[in-house]
Parts: structure tokens; sequence; C-alpha cells
């Protein structure tokens, strides 16, 4: 750790990923956005003011990820049938197409990682960034 910090090597391993995904989205004609999108949609559909924060996104960023994929034909929103005030997000037979994609392109990561580290290595990964979550949100840094 002589030249890195822990949050510039977390920084670089996310961009990484982020590039890798975005790479083999763009086979199809889709973004890394795109992909964790579908991948966190229900198949019975979404409340569209849940998805910003299982995303992680703003609101002004979500509403871009969605309009591009209502464009895209993705997607649809429907009124919520309980209060009309409401929108549910649903896939669209080609959303769902797309969404086993990600999917499947999440799982060859995984697998590999599986393939790559040993259980003991990967929870003690695990563990270390639930931790460092954990400190973030108890506002005891700064």
């Amino acid at each position: 750790m002589k030249n890195q910090t822990v949050d510039s090597v977390i920084k670089a391993t996310w961009q990484a990923i982020a590039r890798m995904y975005n790479e083999d989205a763009s086979k199809y004609g889709a973004t890394m956005a795109l992909g964790y999108a579908l991948l966190n949609i229900d198949k019975e559909g979404t409340p569209s003011t849940s998805l910003a924060p299982k995303l992680g996104m703003e609101a002004t960023s979500l509403t871009r990820t969605l309009k591009t994929m209502e464009e895209k034909g993705l997607i649809e929103k429907r009124k919520n049938p309980k209060d009309g005030r409401g929108v549910f997000i649903h896939l669209t037979p080609l959303g769902v197409e797309k969404r086993a994609l990600s999917k499947n392109s999440v799982i060859q990561f995984n697998e590999k990682l599986l393939e790559t580290f040993t259980n003991d290595e990967l929870e003690k990964f695990i563990d270390m960034n639930q931790k460092i979550q954990e400190l973030i949100a108890s506002k005891k840094i700064y």
C-alpha cells in the first residue's frame, strides 16, 4: 500500500468491472447501467420510486436511464392500480430477454471469481467491504 490508498484500489477495481460490463453490454446495444436496471426490475413490476435507491442513482439519472430503456422497448410504465399517482416499471418481452443476458454476464463473472479465489478469501473480501459500508453509513469518519 506504499503508493495506494484503500479507496483508490476500490475505485480502480470498480472502474475495471464497469469497463468489463460495458464492453460486454455493448455487444447487445446496451450499457452496464441498463443491464443493472434490468436486473433490479421485478417481473411483476417495480415502483419507480424504489428503483433509484436500489441502483444507487439520483432521481435525474434514473429518469434518463428509464427514458432510454423505454425508447429501446425494454420497459413500459404502468400506473399503480392501487394509487393512480404512482408508476410501476414493467419489463417488456425484449426487456426480459436482455435481463437474461445481463444476468448471464453477472453469473459468468462471479463464477470466474469463485474459480480464482477460495471461499475464505471471498468471505473476507465481502466482510471487509460490508464493514467499510457500515463505517461510512455510521458517519463516524467525518
